[in-house]
């Protein structure tokens, strides 16, 4: 049985986050602070002002900066799962998706790792298959945010604009309600998964001390030395 590494254990670098992952992620992160703050204000507005909105336009400059960050987490989540085809092993649609008799090895392992009944992690540089699966799970509610969102803002636009197709989603979510409670419903499930997420690469970061944390700036993981196995 193996342990997690001590200090004393010899490692290699290996190269796993291309600079898009670690770009999307971050800016994925922040969009998603901007987003969770501005829709909450949106949706129940706790700022008290008096005299005329034109004086101060609180709720306006809300929905601007939540238009823009939206926009920006957008853009990186269509970039995050184009590189699911372009990127590289760590960073492949299969990472994500347990369909290999070893991820599903790996899913069942960092479940009992996770619930402190297994003590060691799995020695891979890329996601374990539990971390792929809630990676593949999170996407899912991103594409629905990102669908939501747009039916809500084209009600608002007018017809010769290129927003305005996105009204037609309005039927489909059974109505722009339903959509808000969608919307809303999403943006918790986001917020529950950030700190599960921080709770499990904390958590590792201490344990396996291969650099989990680090290799979101890096790129860079640290893994034990093994006969056969690729350095960088």
């Amino acid at each position: 049985m193996t342990r997690p590494c001590s200090e004393n254990t010899p490692m290699h670098r290996v190269y796993v986050w291309e600079l898009p992952i670690r770009l999307t992620h971050w800016l994925i992160f922040v969009a998603t602070i901007v987003l969770a703050a501005t829709g909450y204000y949106i949706g129940h507005p706790f700022i008290s002002v008096s005299g005329p909105a034109r004086d101060h336009f609180v709720m306006g400059y809300a929905r601007s900066i939540h238009m823009y960050a939206a926009i920006v987490f957008a853009m990186a989540v269509f970039v995050r799962l184009y590189w699911l085809f372009a990127g590289n092993q760590y960073a492949r649609l299969t990472e994500l998706v347990p369909l290999s008799g070893r991820r599903f090895r790996s899913l069942f392992h960092a479940i009992l790792f996770y619930a402190f009944l297994r003590r060691e992690p799995d020695e891979y540089p890329g996601h374990n298959a539990m971390a792929g699966s809630s990676y593949a799970m999170i996407f899912s509610v991103y594409v629905v945010m990102i669908a939501t969102g747009l039916a809500l803002y084209a009600v608002g636009t007018a017809p010769g604009s290129p927003f305005h197709i996105f009204n037609n989603e309005a039927p489909w979510l059974y109505g722009l309600q339903m959509a808000r409670l969608i919307h809303h419903i999403g943006m918790w499930i986001i917020f529950i998964f950030v700190v599960l997420h921080l709770h499990f690469i904390l958590l590792s970061s201490l344990i396996d001390r291969t650099g989990a944390l680090d290799s979101m700036f890096s790129g860079y993981k640290f893994m034990p030395n093994k006969e056969g196995t690729a350095r960088d």
